[in-house]
């Protein structure tokens, strides 16, 4: 086997890195011995020499000390005066510096960092060191390099424009406040606080208000200017392709030929998204490769020699990296193609794995904290993976004609070496995927991504020339959108996965590996069988002639005739025998990794299941709203409400809305709901029409099946839920309205779900007469879910008055015998959990509605710092006296409850 040390010390400096990352304590130390033990034996079995055996070691403990120092140097230098503010949320203060990043400008709000010179606190307690306490505020003033993150707050159409002349370089003085990133709120939620603190970022400066930025321009040239031109650059290169491009082909250009995906249409997004494309609009190897193709064929149409040629192309690729932003992707293909020009223009061995393995230990040295970012795995795996994989997939598709024998195994071992990455992140993963890539990939790499380049760069001299090639882009922009939308419009083909374990993803990897190889060497062996039997029409003496040459020991033949034949007979038996084991043995061990990898889809694809009978109740936190997750123990899925933004502005103030806002279905719901696996929900019951409870629920139709909506029976007059309402009926899901009176719902052996609120008439309602309510609250669907032998009391967003109409139900219903809040009052009975009405709002939740149900657990959902102030002090005393346990979701973040015969075990995300 040929052996690569440099590929070696690669791959070990990523293991012990990532070993580094995932563990620490004793587990790391553990971990440690064992991956270097196992090291050891390896060398030895291979027997590798001390040399080879040392810089191996050496590279998989330096790197885990080397992530673990950069690790732990990555602190900010306002922990050390604010240790003593743990408890403090905003923190006034006056900081200068230089604005380091480009000023990204999105309706109402410039965002930013700086690196700060030096920043005054402005702090309540004495900083730490301090001699003796006062009573008065205490200014720290404090010279750092610290990274911020600064959002400022835009307040009028002039400070917009006045923020768009904001440029990277310039000095700055603010005055805000200083905030620590929001943290994952929910189990498995995007880690903000984490993600930032992979950029060196810890803390945020949050400034109300353009005059509270004081902007200039830098004093003096410094080297990072060219950093500030390069935004300039391809800030002038975006508005010649918006000039060149109109509509939604203006901003995907820019994201195709310039790696800027600020103005790309979030619906064409999402469907590439669905098809497996969007590694189309990320600048990557692809692009280089465009790249490197045109520059040396207008170097050869300028006759230049080879070596001038390369020379050019290996100083213009860092100025295309820096163009189209620097992504790791694209540092990663830039780095690889001057180091292959390099040694093209040398005429030295070029070896891919080898060249991959040197921009990986760069990198890596340059920022360890790469290995955490998604574009650099996705990139270098693929890479990795195509150079492995693709010549033992080929050796398979020799029934192909050789250029698309070629395209297929490229894009087949793409698909295949980023499917676990791609469901860990983003779990989903569309049938069609490999398909959509060779018909799409090829069209747009080869032909509408030469085209804008061209374009654009026409645009300069000739822009009625440009014009005529944007317009051929465009043309065939929009086969590809329809094809796109076609392609993506059915749910039939999208599967939705968990996000796997680390093991489970090794797993693949490993089994992948030894199929595709036994598959190759099979195919290779029966190529060699097929030439093989041509040699039955040669005459038996002469196939003996060449067996007794080829395998005799005696060449010479001076054995006897009778004896050599005899030799060659044995010989030949010998071969068929040992064939026929080969294959026998090949077989057995497709078989068997076939249907390891079989069982191992299988086990991915399923949800990670609770202990067997388990039923789970997940109280999310989406902020100022209500979604609850509820899986029986027979493992259907019941969401209740689904958060939703609000949304108070004026039309006049329509400058203020941003191209992507925030929208808490799609941005904590839906991913939520996938990353755990859940592949339809059975039920998806609506409250009562308000936004922030039913906000987020179209996003969860759009992008999860649902098998049946449930309602409180009237019609909300909002546009959001008549959107709603009209995806379900598109999507011919069966509309259920419930409320009081209609009986106990079945959903499984130990599930049960019975309607308290709201109370209709006797005649009941027809589809033809749902009234419209303005005033949804006092019609919130409430009700009492039943399983495993726990009660659990939701209650929507119900008002005090509604509470009372509902215990006059049940007493009117105990009259006539035995009813529910009789059991309800006794004293074994009781409510388990209350999720507690209109979090915790001061209309809700009497006396008389806690006396009635003794809830041992009560839960409220309500936003972090809420505009509302829920929930109230009044409702939180009155849960105190009664012998209710309280959670909140803004102090605890989720909540999750498992049940089971009985007995309710919570965890809540924050402590």
């Amino acid at each position: 086997m040929k052996r690569r040390p440099l590929l070696a010390f690669a791959v070990l400096w990523v293991i012990g890195s990532s070993t580094a990352c995932l563990y620490d304590g004793w587990r790391l130390y553990l971990t440690a011995a064992g991956l270097i033990l196992l090291l050891l034996v390896v060398c030895q079995w291979a027997r590798a020499g001390n040399m080879y055996t040392f810089c191996m070691l050496f590279s998989l403990v330096v790197s885990g000390i080397y992530w673990e120092w950069y690790d732990t140097a990555n602190v900010s230098d306002f922990e050390s005066v604010l240790s003593g503010e743990e408890t403090i949320d905003r923190i006034p203060v006056i900081a200068s510096g230089i604005i380091s990043s480009p000023v990204e400008v999105d309706g109402d709000r410039a965002d930013f960092k700086v690196t700060l010179q030096q920043a005054e606190l402005i702090l309540s307690k004495p900083p730490v060191g301090a001699k003796s306490p006062v009573d008065s505020d205490y200014n720290t003033m404090l010279r750092t390099d610290d990274i911020v993150m600064v959002q400022v707050k835009l307040l009028d159409q002039v400070e917009l424009e006045s923020a768009r002349q904001w440029q990277r370089g310039d000095r700055v003085q603010l005055t805000g406040e200083l905030q620590k990133p929001g943290e994952a709120r929910n189990f498995g939620g995007f880690d903000y606080l984490q993600y930032l603190r992979t950029h060196k970022i810890h803390w945020m400066l949050k400034v109300k208000g353009s005059d509270q930025a004081k902007i200039s321009s830098p004093d003096k040239w410094k080297i990072s200017h060219i950093l500030r031109w390069n935004d300039a650059v391809r800030e002038k290169l975006g508005d010649k392709l918006k000039q060149l491009y109109g509509g939604i082909h203006a901003g995907f250009m820019k994201g195709l030929v310039i790696g800027n995906q600020d103005d790309l249409d979030p619906d064409t997004f999402m469907e590439f998204s669905r098809l497996g494309l969007t590694h189309i609009l990320a600048i990557s190897g692809m692009h280089v490769a465009v790249v490197v193709g045109c520059l040396i064929f207008v170097c050869n149409s300028l006759r230049m020699t080879r070596e001038t040629s390369l020379t050019v192309v290996i100083w213009l690729i860092p100025v295309y990296v820096l163009l189209t932003g620097a992504s790791p992707s694209i540092v990663r293909a830039g780095m690889m193609g001057v180091i292959g020009l390099y040694a093209a223009k040398r005429r030295m061995l070029k070896d891919g794995m080898h060249i991959l393995s040197v921009a990986a230990l760069v990198m890596l040295l340059w920022n360890p904290y790469f290995l955490l970012n998604v574009s650099f795995q996705l990139s270098f795996i693929v890479t990795a993976g195509i150079m492995i994989f693709v010549p033992k997939l080929v050796s398979l598709l020799t029934f192909l004609p050789r250029w698309l024998a070629g395209s297929v195994g490229i894009t087949v071992v793409a698909q295949l070496i980023s499917f676990p990455l791609t469901i860990y992140y983003f779990n989903q993963v569309s049938l069609i995927s490999v398909f959509a890539n060779l018909l799409l990939v090829p069209v747009i790499s080869m032909v509408v991504l030469p085209l804008g380049m061209v374009s654009l760069l026409l645009s300069w001299v000739w822009m009625r020339g440009a014009g005529w090639i944007a317009t051929i882009a465009e043309w065939i922009n929009e086969i590809n959108f329809r094809i796109v939308d076609f392609m993506s419009s059915s749910s039939a083909f999208m599967t939705l996965w968990p996000s796997p374990s680390l093991a489970w993803i090794l797993c693949y990897y490993f089994v992948l590996y030894f199929l595709l190889t036994i598959l190759k060497k099979r195919s290779e062996v029966h190529e060699e069988q097929q030439r093989g039997s041509d040699d039955d029409t040669v005459p038996l003496e002469d196939r003996l002639s060449r067996d007794i040459r080829a395998n005799m020991p005696d060449p010479s033949g001076m054995l006897p005739l009778a004896d050599q034949l005899a030799s060659a007979l044995r010989w030949r038996g010998f071969l068929r025998a040992s064939d026929y084991v080969e294959r026998y043995a090949s077989r057995t061990a497709i078989v068997l990794l076939s249907g390891t990898m079989v069982i191992l889809l299988f086990n991915g694809y399923q949800p990670p299941e609770p202990d067997r009978g388990t039923g789970l109740v997940q109280f999310l936190d989406v902020g100022q709203g209500d979604s609850i997750l509820v899986t029986t123990p027979e493992g259907k899925h019941i969401l209740i409400d689904g958060g939703g933004t609000v949304n108070f502005r004026k039309e006049k103030d329509v400058w203020k809305e941003r191209k992507a806002p925030f929208e808490v279905g799609a941005k904590v719901v839906v991913p939520l709901l996938k990353k755990r696996g859940v592949h339809q929900i059975d039920y998806m019951l609506i409250t009562h029409g308000d936004q922030d409870h039913i906000g987020g629920l179209l996003a969860v139709l759009d992008e999860i099946p649902v098998k049946a909506v449930v309602f409180n029976g009237t019609l909300a007059q909002s546009a959001s839920f008549k959107q709603l309402m009209l995806s379900a009926i598109k999507q011919k899901i069966p509309i259920y309205q419930a409320g009081a009176d209609r009986g106990i719902w079945e959903l499984g052996k130990d599930t049960t779900i019975q309607f308290l609120s709201p109370v209709f008439p006797d005649k009941g309602e027809s589809a033809e007469d749902l009234p419209f309510m303005k005033e949804q609250n006092h019609v919130s669907l409430v009700f009492i879910l039943e399983m495993n032998g726990s009660r659990f009391l939701f209650t929507g967003d119900t008002d005090q008055a509604a509470e009372q109409k509902i215990l006059l139900h049940l007493e009117e219903q105990s009259i006539s015998g035995p009813g529910l809040l009789d059991t309800a009052g006794g004293p074994e009975g009781g409510i388990d959990v209350m999720k507690v009405a209109h979090h915790g709002s001061k209309t809700s939740t009497s006396a008389i509605w806690l006396d009635a149900w003794k809830p041992k657990t009560a839960v409220i959902s309500a936003g972090v710092n809420n505009m509302y102030g829920h929930p109230h002090p009044d409702v939180v005393d009155r849960l105190e006296r009664s012998p209710s346990l309280i959670y909140q979701t803004n102090l605890h973040g989720e909540i999750q409850m498992r049940v089971k015969n009985g007995h309710i075990e919570t965890r809540t995300k924050l402590p």
